[in-house]
């Protein structure tokens, strides 16, 4: 085993595992709070302009953001403050990390293992996001956004702390 691959293997063994879930669930980015996308500083997500949403806060220095479901990432921002997801069910979900992110030109956020096109599991680890440095600049609310619900019915629970992988549909 060369020095790289020991760093290899330290990585791996850092990231979050994905969970089992069914192709209906939809779950947890990470630890935190989910609360309500109205309470958001930017009135397109506040307003849900671009469809049904919540949002969470977190209160770590650091938070690895995972697939909220089994899926494909259909898109990844290159900038990683943004990433979609099509459900195996065919459920569109986009997740926005923080406000006018997009600003940063991607400092801050690490892009982890996976890549456009790649399939997923709910848990999949997909981003690293230096909250603490962005912060000091941005309203560091994570968006949950239901793109398209592909003709289902899907109602998110209330605001309450969560742990990654808790259910946050009824």
């Amino acid at each position: 085993m060369g020095l790289f691959d020991r760093f290899r293997k330290k990585e791996e063994e850092i990231l979050p595992k994905p969970f089992e879930k069914n192709d209906d669930e939809i779950v947890a980015l990470a630890d935190g709070e989910l609360i309500d996308v109205r309470t958001v500083s930017d009135p397109m997500f506040a307003e849900k302009m671009m469809g049904d949403s919540v949002a969470f806060r977190y209160a770590q220095d650091k938070v690895i953001l995972c697939s909220p479901a089994n899926g494909t990432l259909s898109v990844m921002f290159p900038t990683g403050h943004a990433f979609g997801i099509t459900m195996n069910n065919g459920v569109q979900l986009l997740v926005h990390c923080g406000v006018n992110t997009v600003e940063t030109n991607g400092d801050g956020f690490r892009i982890l293992k996976k890549k456009q096109g790649d399939t997923v599991k709910a848990g999949d680890p997909i981003v690293e996001v230096d909250m603490a440095k962005l912060a000091k600049t941005y309203d560091m609310s994570t968006m949950l956004i239901i793109t398209d619900t592909n003709g289902k019915a899907i109602t998110f629970c209330g605001p309450q702390s969560v742990k990654r992988g808790d259910s946050v549909i009824q």
